[in-house]
């Protein structure tokens, strides 16, 4: 049987990563794992995996300058990062969302839930794209492509920076609720923080460099140009 997809795991504590690698395995994943930010990336060069799953708190380089290094390569520019950590603090989770994490999983986390969210990301990675093209003034997005540009200037955006911008300028002037956008970008089963979205939007804003996306207090967002 083939493998859904490929998932490096990279934690320091060999338990975890056995319970990761056992229970994925059993879902029927294909798993590398790695002990340190080092090892990490150069498995992910050597696999080119699907989905990275990285400690924050690791020897040799943590999880952020990891998702950093990984980033900055075009090879892992779409490649779907999430961050494993037992930090609580709301800084670390924004710091690693705005290196290009697409979201992060708190420890402990259990079997059961953690094979969901993977499923999740997994049927999000594997949906068709719109074949829209959208074109407003000076910005055009090309779904197929997972493409921007301003100008007629190619626009580099993470995986989910993208599809977020895609949902908003696919229905300019509409307010689109938070919870909206959790569920069309993350996926209903999947949790993430509260700034997710924040961090995500002020990223977009910043990369493309055009005031395009409106926050409606206390409501959601919506896309005006």
């Amino acid at each position: 049987m083939n493998a859904k997809g490929k998932i490096l795991i990279a934690d320091d504590e060999p338990d975890i990563v056995e319970i990761i690698r056992y229970n994925l395995t059993k879902e029927g994943y294909e798993i590398v794992t790695a002990n340190n930010g080092d090892d990490a990336i150069q498995k992910a060069k050597l696999s080119s995996p699907d989905l990275i799953i990285l400690d924050i708190m690791m020897p040799r380089k943590n999880g952020v300058e990891v998702c950093e290094i990984l980033r900055a390569q075009p090879a892992f520019k779409d490649t779907v990062i999430v961050f494993l950590t037992a930090l609580s603090d709301e800084s670390s989770h924004v710091k690693g969302l705005e290196t290009g994490a697409d979201d992060y999983i708190s420890k402990p986390v259990s079997p059961k839930i953690l094979v969901s969210r993977i499923h999740a990301i997994f049927r999000r990675i594997n949906k068709e794209p719109e074949e829209k093209v959208i074109k407003i003034d000076n910005l055009e997005i090309d779904p197929v492509k997972f493409e921007a540009k301003v100008d007629s200037k190619a626009v580099v955006l993470a995986k989910k920076e993208f599809e977020l911008l895609y949902l908003l300028a696919s229905k300019p002037g509409r307010v689109f609720l938070r919870n909206e956008i959790l569920n069309q970008i993350w996926g209903n089963d999947v949790i993430v923080g509260d700034r997710t979205i924040d961090v995500h939007i002020r990223k977009i804003r910043q990369k493309l460099g055009i005031d395009c996306i409106t926050t409606v207090k206390g409501v959601g967002y919506k896309f005006t140009m």
